[in-house]
């Protein structure tokens, strides 16, 4: 998992949004710009009470609607491998996420999935 820290968060290519509900944060989620017409979803996270309460649904919707809205064609993402992150893959395939090999400056990593989406125009 690689999980960027705020100063990260904070770069001219990357959008962070949170999720709150009467001000209480529900989850989180940023898009990063890869260059041209591709993104990457990075630190897509809801909280522990939050989880199975589909913020993660409308947080992921969110952002593959602003990548859409960007002209973006091909989003792609990293998330672990382990089995504490099968909820998080099954959301990804649920939305037409398929597995693909490392991208960008990412390296093959058995703790280390990659995922990405094609996006219709």
């Amino acid at each position: 998992m690689h999980a960027l820290d705020l100063e990260e968060l904070r770069a001219t290519d990357i959008t962070f949004w949170v999720a709150r509900n009467e001000g209480k944060l529900l989850g989180c989620g940023a898009l990063k710009s890869l260059g041209g017409d591709h993104g990457e979803i990075k630190s897509m996270r809801t909280t522990l009470e939050n989880r199975r309460q589909g913020t993660g649904r409308r947080l992921l919707q969110h952002i593959i609607d602003e990548a859409q809205v960007r002209q973006i064609t091909r989003l792609y993402l990293e998330t672990g491998s382990m089995a504490e992150f099968t909820p998080a893959r099954t959301l990804y395939e649920s939305f037409g996420f398929t597995y693909c090999g490392p991208f960008g400056g990412y390296v093959a990593d058995p703790n280390s999935v990659f995922m990405s989406l094609h996006i219709q125009r």
